[in-house]
């Protein structure tokens, strides 16, 4: 009774899916409307996230999303064509300039092959515009890319400029500050610490960063002699110099720093007086070139016009 009730209930639950199966609705075969209909549902996804895709890449800068790699591509054409010692050279022109942002002697290199070519391209494609010939129009071209190489360093070489004269004009102001700040009792790195975190400029950057670099464990020697060959400035250098032989003979530091701002005061006064001294000397071809010509002309021009119409019989 047992054996039969077993096997009733056997074929009771073998004939629940075999039925289910009939029906169809064990059925592994997708059915085509809800294949379709997922299909549409993956590409729309897809579609989503190819438009999110996009939307975010135009939000990237067009420097970052084109430029740079542009400039990286021709930054290892131009590497091909720049010695060593002129990659290590530019590398000390950014140090005088700061490193700014983005910068690196790749990118420089990169920037001139990129100015070399556009330079030639427009050399090429100016000059048959105006209707010169063949020749012109291949000086016009080499002319235009030699001009094209050398615009990234000419103004590279104007930034550094620029910072190492700012550096220059700032440096009295920020020895006056760190003299006041020694006599008041502080360290000579809260001196300079005072210093960088009160001022604005590349003096302060450079002694934020020769701050950053003794907490690391630089030691302060160290860290200063990195700040002078960062700088081509005569007066830093001189500054930085002489307190490396306080610290060496321990001098009083504060005896240091006010004989350094008097003598930072005077070469700034120095200076003052000789870009006074070179103003005739610069003025010198403008004014003969450029003023004196426009002043004869306004000056003698009427005097010229009616001796001309005198001797030419219409004065009367």
């Amino acid at each position: 009774m047992n054996l039969v009730l077993l096997l009733g209930l056997a074929a009771l639950f073998a004939a629940v899916p075999l039925a289910l199966a009939g029906l169809g609705v064990l059925d592994r075969r997708p059915d085509p409307e809800v294949g379709r209909t997922l299909a549409v549902v993956k590409a729309m996804g897809a579609t989503a996230a190819a438009t999110r895709l996009r939307e975010a890449q135009l939000e990237v800068p067009f420097v970052d999303r084109v430029l740079d790699p542009l400039l990286r591509r021709f930054g290892r054409v131009g590497r091909r064509f720049t010695p060593d010692e002129r990659m290590t050279a530019l590398r000390h022109r950014l140090d005088l300039a700061g490193n700014p942002a983005g910068w690196d002697a790749d990118r420089v290199v990169g920037s001139k092959a990129l100015a070399c070519l556009l330079g030639f391209v427009l050399g090429l494609l100016v000059p048959p515009l105006l209707g010169l010939g063949m020749l012109p129009t291949l000086a016009m071209a080499a002319l235009a890319a030699t001009g094209g190489w050398s615009l990234p360093s000419v103004v590279l070489y104007q930034v550094a400029y620029d910072r190492s004269d700012r550096i220059r004009r700032d440096l009295p102001d920020a020895l006056d500050l760190m003299t006041i700040s020694v006599e008041a009792g502080l360290a000579f790195d809260a001196a300079m610490s005072q210093v960088a975190l009160r001022t604005r400029g590349p003096l302060a950057k450079e002694f934020m960063r020769v701050l950053q670099e003794m907490r690391i464990g630089t030691g302060r020697a160290e860290a200063m002699k990195a700040l002078g060959e960062r700088s081509d400035v005569a007066e830093l250098r001189s500054f930085l110099g002489a307190m490396a032989q306080a610290d060496q003979f321990g001098v009083s530091v504060s005896a240091v720093l006010r004989v350094q701002a008097a003598d930072m005061r005077v070469r700034r006064s120095q200076r003052a007086e000789e870009l006074a001294q070179k103003v005739p000397v610069k003025i010198l071809f403008p004014l003969i070139f450029c003023i004196m010509p426009c002043l004869f002309i306004v000056v003698m021009g009427p005097a010229a016009i009616i001796l001309l119409q005198n001797f030419s019989g219409r004065g009367h």
